[in-house]
């Protein structure tokens, strides 16, 4: 369990004791069990993390609501979005190993997660990670009951993929967005835990690779030069 179980659960269950002394049953037993509750949403579970060269793992623990295109910066890409329940684990992991090279926090709205919206219009922490394939982007969003995203990291630090880097409190939302060339194994409604379950795979660009992309490049715009002369 994360340290902030203990803010939030102690004073539930001293309230209990005083209740259970003061022999208010009813109001006893509320407070033990929320005291419950929120022990177990602030619970930190251990997790094996996939070894698989380029694989991207999730975030969050959640279920997978939308998979699409859409561009970041002018540049095309794909974005996963995950849906954190209220029972959910709500520690957040990087997705990949690398350098936070950028991190923004975004006030915003506190809309349902489950809405299309809220991965633009509510209270956020974007981070912008290079890796050894490139650059991605990940989020930490907060929803209707979740009003509060905390990250345990800052710029320029380095992370390792599965790493914990910070919560959302109680109910929320993660986006994950990569450059088209990823491969992307999830589907919509698929449940996925953090750190755990691999969304995509982006292997690290070999120097073969990188001087065949670039000899195609080269090829298309000469074929596109010569057919303007013809």
């Amino acid at each position: 369990m994360v340290k902030e179980g203990y803010y939030f659960g102690l004073p539930f269950l001293v309230l209990g004791a005083a209740a259970y002394l003061l022999e208010w049953a009813i109001a006893a037993v509320v407070c033990v069990c929320l005291a419950l509750f929120v022990f177990s949403f602030f619970r930190d579970p251990e997790r094996v993390i996939p070894g698989e060269t380029g694989a991207i793992v999730s975030p969050a623990d959640g279920r997978v609501v939308v998979v699409t295109d859409e561009e970041n910066a002018g540049r095309p890409g794909k974005r996963i979005s995950i849906f954190l329940a209220i029972w959910n684990v709500h520690v957040n992991r990087a997705p990949a190993g690398g350098v936070i090279t950028n991190l923004e926090y975004r006030p915003g709205k506190f809309l349902a997660a489950m809405r299309e919206q809220a991965s633009v219009e509510n209270e956020q922490n974007v981070f912008t990670l290079s890796t050894d394939a490139g650059e991605m982007v990940f989020k930490q969003i907060a929803g209707l009951i979740a009003r509060r995203v905390v990250s345990w990291k800052k710029a320029g630090e380095r992370v390792a993929r599965g790493e914990r880097i910070g919560l959302v409190r109680f109910g929320s939302r993660a986006d994950v967005w990569v450059p088209r060339d990823a491969e992307i194994l999830v589907k919509l409604g698929d449940h996925v835990k953090g750190g755990a379950s691999v969304l995509a795979m982006w292997p690290k660009k070999t120097e073969a690779w990188t001087a065949n992309e670039t000899k195609n490049s080269d090829a298309d715009v000469n074929a596109s030069v010569a057919g303007k002369q013809s």
